[in-house]
Order: C-alpha cells, then structure tokens, then sequence
C-alpha cells in the first residue's frame, strides 16, 4: 500500500522544515555547531545509561482520587486544552506517587471540547477551573495561578508524567538558599533519554534545550546549576514572586518564550533560576501544539523569539553568542571554572579530609566558581556523589569517564584552576595537566604533609624502615609542591616546615573548614566520652588503643559509671576487640553523629603521632563539645591550653585532664564557648575564603 497525501505532506513539511532550520542554525551558530546538532538527532544512548521509568498503564478512566489539602505548601496548576489521555496519566501518577509535601492541584482548563469537564469532576480532590474561552497556554497559567492558594506555584504541562519524588525535590531546592527564585525539574523523553537540563539562551535571543537526546545520568546534566531559563513544563517558584512580577507576560500569547521571559524577569529581580536534576519529569513534547514551526500555535516561537529579544536587548548583551559549544554556554555565567580531582570521592560523614574537601567545593560554589570533581577511581559514590551533585557540582564517573587522559583531552582546555589533592594523585595527573590544561593555574592541595605524618609515626615506634620510606615520600611531596603554581596546607606548623623544605614555594594555608552547630545539650544532661576517627588512619588505631589500654582505667577509678563511646569507619580486629573492655562502646560506623556530639559531655583526642589540623577536634567544638587532647592532637589549632582545650601527654595528665572537666561544670561551660569561638575564627568557611579568592579564584 503506498503512501497517502497526508503522509507525503508530513515528510515533506519535516524534511523542509529540518533544511530551513539548519541554514538558521548554520547563519548563527556556524558550520561546527550546526554539524553538532545534526549529529545528536541520531546519538544512541545505551539503554543501561537511561532513566528507568514509571509510566502508568493506559486504562479506561474511573473515578479515584488526588492528593489535596486545605492548606497546601504548593499548587500544581495544570493548563489543558482537550488531550485527555494525558491529563488522565499526569495525575494518575501524581496519585499513585503522592508527595509528602501537602499539595493542591489546579487544573486549568482553556475551553476544552473533549470529555475533560465530565471525567474531571470525577477526580476527587482536583479544582477544576474552566475558562469562558480558549486564550492559550498563557492564558490558563495565569488564570490557574490566580485560584492558587499554595505557598509555591509550581506549573506542570498536562502531557508529562512525574516521577516519584519529583515535587519534593524540586521545593527543596529553594530550602539552599534564599536567593533562588525558581526550579525547574529535569525533563526526559518516555525512552529514558534527556529531554532538557535547564535551557540555554544566547545573545541573539535563541534558546537551547540543554542536554537534548543525552544520558539523563550524564554527568554535565546531573547536577543543581544555574540556567539561563528552565522548561514551563515543570517549573516551581513561590507564589508572591510570580504575582510580583505580574504573571507570564501576555506579550507573548498564546504561548512560546514566556518561561524564557519569567526566567529573566527572576533574574533581573536579583534571583537565581535552577535546574534540579534530581526531580524527573517525563514530557511528551509538543503533545498540543505539535513540532512543526512554521503554523499552528508553534508558529509564535519563532514570533516570541524577536519580541523577547527586544524586550530583554540590554540582558542579552551579557550571554554567550550563539556559536559557543552548550558546555561551555552552560557554565558562561561562572566567575571561574575549577576542577578538583582526588583519588575517591570524599566521604565526609567519615573523615576530616573528606568534610573539608566537601566545604570547599561549598565555599567556590558560594563563590560563584563552575567547580567539576573527577575521583581517581571512576566510581559513581552513590550519596556522596549525588551530595556533590546537589551542592551544584559537576561530579563525574565512569562510563562517562573513562580515563583522566581522555577526559582531559577533551575538557581541560574548559577550567581555569585544577585542584589536586594528595601527593600520589598529583605525580598522575601533572603531565596530563600541563598538557591538555596549559592555560589553568595548577595547586596542589597536601590534604596534610604525609612525610610529616610518617616520620612521626616511624620515631614513635622506632622503625628504621618506615623512617626510610618517610623519606622517600618526602622527596617525591617536595618534587610536587615544587611544580606546582601554588600548595595549600592546613596549618602553619606546616607551611613553616615547608618555608625551611620548600623555600621559594607558593604555601597557603586553608585548614579544616566546618559550619558552628551550637551548643547541644547543656552540661547536666551530658554524659560518658567520645572519639571520633576512621581507623583506615593509622594514627587513629593507635590513639584508641592507648586511651584503653593506659588512661581509660585511670579514667574509671574515679569515675566508674562513665562509657567511653569509640566511633569510626573501617573498624579493624584490634579496636573491636576493645569493646570487652568494661565500660568501651565500640559502634564502628555511625550515620549520624549528632546524637554524640550534641550528648556526649567530652570529647577525646588521644593522637600520639600524626601532621596537619585534627577534623575531631574541630568537629566536637563546633558542636559545643569540650575536648582533652594531646598536644599532638591541637597542633597547629590556636588553642590554649586551659582555656579552649585541656592538654596532656601522658596517661595519668590525660586522665585527670578528664576527671576535671568531667566534674566541672565551670571549666566545661568556657571551654565549650570558647572552642565554638575558635571554630567560627579560624575553620569556618568564612575563614578560608580570603585564600580561595586570592589563590583559586585570583581575586585581588
């Protein structure tokens, strides 16, 4: 059977319309770009590379119910225009997947003629509003937004599908800051593939869906970021804004470039738009007005085009032209691009590093920096990952990585400082960055002076050849810091070694980086000790086995009914073991450690040997937790002996250092003021920022 006039008429108005837009694209994007585009419509994405899906099961409408509350933290308002079929599957799968956030949902209807007004006002718990006449998509926002009584509006065409957990995440996102003023959700296609990642706008007015046919679980789409404007086909943003800046502007019914428009409207209000990725949105895409530009309702896009380039020609001065690849535009608006690499992800509800590496990325996003992290073993860290992902960072693992040097090779001309951190990392990585990076400033972050460390360690025990093997890791840590543009230490015990090792080197300190908690609970309702370490450190196997073996029964001879609670990762035989001890909790690994910082009444820090600044310490006194160390353990720390901490060196000093502030409630209260005093001055985030301005970002 050959093929019909209507389908002839179908492939020839695609195949033109395809040949117009590319010449378009061609005049204002060049030749490359244009070549890019053409390439992604016929990019395959592996299906394991693809979200998988809830789609609900088209059956035969009956009646059943949506959430809804009197008092609702959002409205979803839904704009219809006949197409009931996807009405129906939209709050189908809102109802099959209610959120926990207390919701109503507004449909909006603008004069359908199908059976929508019937079968809605069979939909329990849906406000079903009607217009007196078809006006358009911008129309039913407005008027659906007018009948709003949520906190948040959050507007959702009626050909998408939510998936669980959407809404949630996406009001979420505003809980980050007080300067975001909307949120768009990550869009994709019924296949899985990515449909948008925020969009992109360029100086002559032209819009990108950003990261279109892609892996929604790309990284270059995976994480919060900035967007010059986000899809209004799920978009979020709080009710007294939307009428503050007086709705969709009506300049553009019925419909095209007024989610581009508020996006700017946002901005030009001091606010920021996101993209959430983590809130999934499938969207049928151009359900009503269909794909074709040059008649219909989808003729106004390329009309709206001209009338948001002439009303927005000051703001458009500052966006990226047209010919600028969508990676590179996606990060335009960026102060600076860092990349960071170490050789795991951090993990920073297990050790110090880890939270300071964390705080930092949070410091250059506060900073307004594009920062990327590539882990040295590729691996996707589950929460860790995606944590780094919801601070707005660009947080890469295979398969879309597959090597540094073939990641470099085609993204190191894209950054303007790298990060590396550790020794052994650097010795990798410093070819590939002097070759695929020569434009980026290269510092070398020491996460603290493993020589130092090891040497220590090998005086304590008396092992000759572990002070060889300190030596040799000396040797190759000087090499690095020598090659480097700059080194960051984290205490000036260290860049005063490093003055006398390293003379002529770029030494910088940026210490342990923590946010002051407060208090906890008050010192009568505090009981037993506390440590705090992963026992992957050396050093922290050691502490605790001397703080049991030598101190802890001193501690109990005085005071029998106190516990000592030994927390941390990685546990090994000799510490869990300990646990028969009377009187020793060992917990391993504990998810939350607030409950034990916020109750225990003393924290100790027992470290016989070690280098850089203690992430316990500073943890327990952000928390308001006193703490008894070793003089070891507070190198390093500005802090007083007395007065901020109590030090001792031996078992009996350090047991009755103890005692004393286990029974004094005085001593405890200007201790616990006190170390919350240090915190905020010398390992707050607001105490590394001068260096990152001057050393990572070069800001006078």
């Amino acid at each position: 059977m050959g093929l019909s006039w209507t389908e002839l008429r179908f492939f020839y108005d695609r195949g033109t319309g395809l040949v117009r837009r590319g010449l378009a694209s061609v005049r204002t994007r060049g030749v490359r770009a244009s070549w890019e585009r053409v390439l992604k419509q016929f990019h395959t994405v592996p299906m394991e590379q693809r979200l998988a899906l809830y789609l609900p099961q088209a059956e035969p409408f009956a009646p059943f119910a949506v959430p809804h509350a009197q008092r609702p933290k959002a409205s979803i308002v839904i704009p219809v225009y006949n197409q009931f079929a996807h009405t129906l599957a939209c709050l189908r799968a809102i109802a099959a997947h209610p959120p926990s956030a207390p919701i109503e949902i507004i449909v909006s209807d603008d004069g359908s003629s199908d059976e929508t007004a019937d079968a809605l006002a069979q939909v329990e718990g849906v406000r079903y509003h009607r217009r007196a006449r078809n006006g358009g998509f911008i129309a039913a926002c407005n008027d659906g937004a007018m009948q709003a009584r949520g906190e948040f509006l959050v507007f959702l065409n009626n050909d998408t599908i939510p998936q669980p957990g959407w809404l949630d995440t996406l009001l979420a996102t505003f809980d980050s800051g007080p300067d975001i003023g909307l949120a768009g959700a990550q869009l994709v296609y019924p296949d899985g593939r990515l449909q948008e990642a925020g969009g992109l706008v360029f100086s002559d007015g032209s819009a990108h869906n950003y990261g279109r046919f892609e892996s929604p679980n790309d990284p270059r789409y995976g994480f919060v970021r900035d967007a010059d404007y986000c899809s209004g086909a799920a978009l979020a943003m709080p009710r007294a804004l939307f009428e503050s800046v007086g709705g969709f502007d009506r300049r553009y019914e019925p419909a095209y470039f007024e989610d581009t428009d508020m996006a700017f409207a946002v901005r030009a209000k001091g606010l920021r738009v996101v993209y959430q990725p983590h809130a999934h949105v499938v969207h049928m895409e151009g359900t009503t007005a269909g794909v074709d530009d040059t008649k219909g309702v989808k003729a106004y896009q390329a009309r709206n085009r001209h009338v948001f380039a002439e009303k927005w020609h000051e703001a458009l001065q500052h966006q990226p032209p047209p010919q600028t690849t969508p990676y590179l535009a996606a990060g335009a608006g960026a102060a600076r691009r860092v990349l960071i690499v170490d050789g795991a992800t951090p993990q920073p509800d297990r050790d110090s590093a880890s939270l300071r590496l964390v705080n930092l990325m949070r410091l250059l996003r506060e900073e307004q920096a594009q920062v990327a992290f590539f882990p040295g073993d590729l691996s996707h860290a589950g929460d860790n990952t995606r944590r780094l992902q919801s601070l707005g960072v660009e947080a890469w693992y295979a398969p879309f990585a597959t090597t540094p040097a073939q990641w470099m090779r085609t993204h190191g001309r894209a950054f303007d400082t790298i990060v590396i951190c550790r020794h052994y990392v650097l010795r990798e990585w410093l070819p590939l960055v002097r070759r695929f990076a020569p434009q980026a400033k290269l510092v070398f972050d020491t996460v603290d002076l493993h020589y130092l460390r090891e040497r220590r360690g090998a005086e304590l025990a008396g092992d000759v050849a572990r002070k060889r093997a300190s030596e040799r890791t000396r040797t190759l840590e000087l090499e690095m810091i020598a090659r480097s543009d700059a080194t960051l230490v984290v205490s000036e015990v260290e860049r005063t070694l490093l003055a006398q090792d390293a003379p002529g080197a770029r030494v910088e300190i940026v210490s342990n980086l923590h946010h002051v908690r407060g208090r906890g609970l008050p010192f009568e309702q505090r009981h037993d000790l506390v440590f705090v370490g992963g026992f992957r450190h050396p050093p922290n196997v050691d502490a605790v086995q001397w703080f049991v073996g030598d101190v802890f029964p001193i501690v109990r001879a005085q005071l029998p009914e106190v516990r000592f609670h030994c927390i941390g990762s990685d546990t090994p035989p000799e510490i869990a073991a300990l646990a028969a001890r009377p009187g020793v909790v060992v917990h391993g690994y504990v998810p939350d450690i607030d409950p034990y910082m916020d109750g225990a009444r003393i924290a100790v820090a027992p470290l016989r040997y070690g280098a850089g600044v203690k992430g316990k310490v500073n943890l327990s006194m952000a928390h308001g937790q006193p703490v008894v160390a070793t003089a070891c353990a507070v190198e390093g720390m500005h802090l007083r002996d007395g007065e901020d901490v109590l030090v001792g060196n031996d078992p009996e000093a350090f047991a009755q250092a103890v005692v004393r502030l286990y029974t004094d409630a005085a001593l405890w209260n200007r201790l616990s003021r006190s170390g919350l005093a240090n915190v905020e001055r010398h390992f707050s985030l607001d105490a590394a920022r001068d260096v990152v301005r001057r050393v990572l970002l070069e800001r006078d």
